[in-house]
């Protein structure tokens, strides 16, 4: 746990699921509705320094998430990303993955996808 970390002082997040290794949370800033981070419990940066373990627990809260949201939210389609460093948008320091809910027509072309951070290269079919 690091104090001042918005991540790791849960009591004031509201925990979508709970597991030993990491917590799912809804976005405090989603890009869609349901938008959701998976966290892990330990403070660390980057998706490279998880362990084992909490890779594992991280793909079993980002499944339940994604149980959830396709009863509560029916989407057709989900973008799931890691920002990992801050030449990469990390903002917050702590890992934690989005799980994005997608839905049809929420967006003109959602062709290239994740691809988008780099807008120049996101249309690979054109040239």
């Amino acid at each position: 746990m690091k104090s001042g970390c918005p991540f790791c002082e849960t009591e004031s997040l509201s925990v979508e699921y709970q597991g030993n290794l990491c917590f799912a949370i809804r976005d405090a800033h989603p890009v869609s509705p349901g938008h959701t981070l998976v966290i892990p419990r330990r403070h660390i940066a980057s998706f490279f320094d998880a362990t084992e373990a909490e890779r594992s627990a991280m793909m079993i809260a980002l499944d339940a998430a994604r149980q959830v949201l396709g009863r509560e939210f029916s989407p057709n389609g989900y973008n799931i990303g890691i920002n990992d460093g801050m030449a990469a948008g990390q903002t917050v320091p702590h890992l934690h993955i989005h799980l994005i809910p997608r839905y049809q027509g929420d967006c003109a072309d959602p062709r290239g996808g994740v691809r988008w951070v780099v807008p120049g290269k996101a249309r690979y079919w054109e040239g």
